[in-house]
């Protein structure tokens, strides 16, 4: 394939968003609204949309009643090397039918290692949290002390696997189905197992990327013959290097 035969950043978008509607109607049902995917310039957008093109969310039943709904946002981009579909940020929000704050917000975001690049903020209330938050004699509690605000254990950033490893919107309705017993169609594990198949290859790709020394030294225990290159591809600098970013 030539440069000019390579696929566009919006049209790698478009089939990111075909994956994700494939991903939502083979668990959730047909009903499911379609991502889709619009160019903004520097980055491409994928959401799920409705029949008059608005954004919305995606409805989850239990019973055959909506009580749940995900936000689903992906800011798309080029990854360093302008050869692959990369997100610049996700936003996977759970949110109780008819509430305009989520339960649970499960986010990643590329450039970011505090907070963490992936992370995920629950949206509760425990007196213990509470009362550690405000101990705190520096750091994001203090600051919002500062300003007569409470901490909250919403504002608190929980680290979920880096930005090679972390949860993705399958591991959600993996979770939704699995505590919650939300309705979802026949065939529903076979889809999700396919595609959580699919996006931890990838990932393993990207890590084997950051540190090929270690791919290389466990090919060669399991008995593979892995040739040193004459000349090395350029390696980027270490502290840059995403498998190791929190």
């Amino acid at each position: 394939m030539t440069a000019d035969e390579s696929p566009s950043l919006d049209e790698l978008a478009e089939h990111f968003a075909d994956r994700l509607t494939d991903l939502t109607r083979g668990v959730l049902g047909d009903d499911s609204p379609p991502f889709v995917s619009v160019n903004q310039g520097n980055h491409v957008r994928v959401t799920p949309i409705s029949d008059d093109e608005l954004a919305r969310r995606i409805p989850i039943r239990i019973n055959g009643e909506v009580v749940l709904s995900l936000g689903a946002r992906y800011r798309c981009c080029w990854d360093v090397s302008r050869s692959f579909l990369a997100a610049d940020q996700t936003d996977i929000h759970l949110f109780f039918e008819g509430s305009t704050d989520p339960l649970l917000r499960l986010e990643y975001v590329r450039r970011s290692r505090n907070p963490p690049g992936a992370h995920m903020q629950v949206h509760a209330h425990r007196d213990e949290w509470a009362y550690l938050l405000r101990l705190s004699e520096k750091g994001r509690p203090d600051k919002r002390l500062a300003r007569r605000k409470l901490p909250r254990l919403a504002e608190m950033h929980l680290p979920v696997g880096g930005h090679r490893m972390r949860p993705v919107l399958e591991d959600v309705l993996l979770f939704l189905e699995r505590e919650l017993a939300i309705d979802v169609v026949p065939g529903w594990d076979k889809v999700l197992k396919r595609h959580l198949e699919d996006w931890r290859r990838l990932q393993l790709r990207s890590a084997v990327r950051d540190a090929p020394e270690e791919a290389v030294t466990v090919l060669r225990s399991l008995g593979y013959t892995v040739e040193t290159p004459v000349v090395p591809a350029p390696r980027p600098v270490p502290d840059t290097v995403k498998l190791f970013w929190p």
